[in-house]
């Protein structure tokens, strides 16, 4: 259906045995509430479905009772699949079958938080690209390696096939939904309505956090701690090798092995981290550059958007509380 037509576009909610509240929340808010005394119209047609017209949300926290079946996917022009905690367990068979039909027949399918591994498992997205949840990144990674995995995003639209990570990211990924199908004007509706932010990018990195290791767990341990807390000053790669007791070549394989980066990008992202925290605190940005070792405020701009996508001014005003920020 074209943006802007009168008829709502129908909407499937597939929920399986221990489905996510939160997101399925979202979607309903979203695609079910039949508040649109400000638009007019009513912008979706919601149906809730379920294998056997039941199902028991996570932790057993309530029960989808007489909902739809399965058959009610094959009038839904949009399906949105099934996620939950558990993403080891595989998806009833049933749900797995439907969710292919309606992608064979052109459907709409989307994937909130763990349901991009409902869609991986289903086998509809290899070859494409995807997110999910940052902590989720490498078993996903694992499992379905024909993914295109997109780890430090919001959101993925890939035309047919949509993708949220973490819980909010699933509110984003609707209102960009909503503002594809209906509109700006509409998106700025239900997002007043709800309370929340219209508009933040599909392409905003995931705050993702960066812990050292358990000493059990990685060698480098002590020369990742000494570094942490020495970020304020040059550390030359040398330097890092000789609290190591390595040659720079073997602590360049072990980075590679242990961490998956360069020792310099190791470096790069603590020192971002750090100035995040600093930012957080209302630090003003030549200290925050100076105590993360970035420098110069310049360089501090340009490395802060490269990982996070936001200026220090848009990180400030996202993230920390007005009476502690300051202008810069």
């Amino acid at each position: 259906m074209p943006q802007g037509s009168d008829q709502p576009l129908p909407v499937a909610l597939l929920v399986d045995e221990d489905s996510n509240p939160f997101e399925v929340g979202c979607a309903c808010e979203v695609f079910g509430a039949r508040r649109r005394a400000d638009l007019g119209r009513e912008l979706y047609d919601l149906r809730v479905v379920a294998p056997g017209g039941r199902a028991t949300a996570r932790d057993g926290l309530f029960a989808f009772a007489d909902v739809g079946d399965l058959a009610e996917l094959d009038a839904a022009h949009t399906v949105v699949v099934p996620n939950r905690p558990d993403v080891v367990r595989a998806h009833h068979p049933d749900v797995l079958a439907a969710i292919r039909r309606a992608h064979d027949r052109g459907a709409r399918l989307v994937g909130l938080c763990t349901g991009a591994f409902t869609l991986a498992e289903a086998g509809v997205l290899d070859g494409r690209p995807a997110t999910v949840h940052w902590q989720l990144a490498e078993e996903f990674r694992r499992r379905f390696p024909a993914v295109r995995l997109q780890p430090d995003v919001l959101f993925v639209d890939d035309g047919d096939v949509l993708t949220s990570a973490g819980s909010a990211a699933a509110l984003d990924l609707a209102l960009h939904m909503v503002r594809r199908d209906h509109g700006t004007e509409a998106a700025n509706s239900v997002s007043r309505r709800l309370v929340f932010a219209a508009y933040r990018d599909g392409g905003q990195r995931q705050f993702v956090e960066r812990p050292v290791p358990a000493a059990a767990e990685q060698p480098l341990t002590a020369t990742l701690a000494w570094a942490q807390a020495r970020l304020d000053r040059p550390l030359p790669v040398a330097e890092l090798a000789r609290h190591a007791h390595l040659s720079v070549t073997t602590l360049h394989r072990r980075f590679r092995t242990e961490l998956g980066t360069t020792p310099l990008g190791w470096l790069t992202g603590e020192r971002v981290e750090l100035a995040r925290r600093l930012l957080e605190q209302g630090t003003g940005l030549d200290a925050v550059a100076h105590r993360s070792g970035l420098g110069t405020t310049a360089n501090l701009r340009a490395l802060l958007r490269r990982h996070t996508g936001l200026s220090p001014s848009e990180y400030r005003a996202r993230f920390v509380a007005p009476s502690r920020a300051q202008e810069g």
